[in-house]
């Protein structure tokens, strides 16, 4: 692993895969570290001859840290009655760090995939940056409109609750606990291989300060429902049935919300990344990435039409 300057924000971040592969940037979601990509499913990616790129966003692992710790019920109510809120950055700022971080590692562009809040980060490539976005792949993510469904009451009890103590074996047993809450049901619960993730990412870096911030940024965030309706570029939205963080139809909404974009609904899947679920997901994406790729390659060799500029 290694870390760069981007976006005036410090990033870690690692690369596996081909130099000369499509590069496929994945972004995580609210408070999980890029460790919480599963190595399966990273090295899957890769070995589909992707050149898969992790990075912890700001205020998580081992990236830069903020300051301030803004009110989740003040934020939202300054959203509600239309202010702006005082947080300390948005998701447009997150999605300026992926941006920027592709260029710092030299990379023109790249298919842009994100996970929950990271689905929403990458929307946001896509929609500021779209020089850098050669497709969007939203996996179990949101526009976030309010007419939506919302999270089960104890799903939304288990994404911002606190451990009963920052002691070790105190977080990894919440960890898991809540997991379990939003867990996948077509694949065996694996408390073992839970427990030993939320280990390791204790002992890689346990702050959950910065989990307040990016919670705030989230609710500092608008819908981005009219905004994907101007997206043209190849994109792909995953979800699941069992998914009681962010409902199904958030997907289809989503889905509907692109023009030409795929949505593939699987039965069973939760608001999580199983290792036994990695070959069906990653296939979907590999394929998808594949189908993208050969478009714009075909679109690249083209000839430019009378009256138009060549990209």
């Amino acid at each position: 692993m290694a870390q760069i300057t981007a976006n005036g924000t410090q990033l870690e971040y690692d690369i596996a895969g081909p130099t000369d592969g499509p590069p496929l940037l994945l972004i995580m979601g609210f408070g999980s570290q890029m460790t919480s990509w599963p190595i399966a499913f990273r090295d899957s990616l890769a070995a589909s001859g992707f050149r898969v790129i992790r990075f912890d966003n700001r205020d998580v692992g081992l990236s830069q840290r903020f300051i301030g710790t803004p009110s989740a019920r003040d934020v939202a109510k300054t959203m509600a009655e239309g202010g702006r809120p005082d947080v300390p950055y948005v998701l447009n700022d997150m999605a300026a760090d992926a941006a920027a971080l592709l260029d710092g590692l030299g990379i023109e562009s790249a298919h842009i995939a994100g996970a929950s809040m990271g689905g929403m980060i990458a929307q946001l490539v896509a929609l500021n940056h779209p020089a850098k976005a050669r497709s969007l792949i939203s996996i179990f993510s949101t526009t976030s409109d309010p007419s939506l469904p919302r999270s089960t009451p104890e799903a939304q009890a288990a994404l911002v609750s606190q451990a009963p103590s920052p002691a070790r074996a105190d977080v990894v047993a919440h960890s898991v606990k809540n997991r379990r809450i939003y867990a996948s049901t077509r694949w065996p619960f694996d408390e073992e291989a839970l427990a030993g993730l939320a280990g390791a990412s204790y002992d890689r870096a346990f702050y959950p300060e910065g989990a307040v911030r990016q919670y705030a940024a989230i609710l500092a965030s608008p819908p981005r429902t009219e905004a994907l309706k101007r997206l043209r570029l190849p994109a792909l939205v995953m979800h699941g049935t069992a998914d009681t963080l962010i409902p199904w139809q958030a997907g289809a909404h989503t889905a509907a919300s692109i023009s030409g974009s795929e949505f593939v609904l699987i039965d069973g899947w939760g608001h999580d990344l199983p290792v036994p679920g990695v070959p069906l997901l990653t296939d979907y994406i590999a394929a998808f990435v594949r189908r993208a790729e050969a478009a714009r390659t075909e679109g690249l060799a083209r000839p430019a039409e009378p009256g138009c500029s060549a990209a």
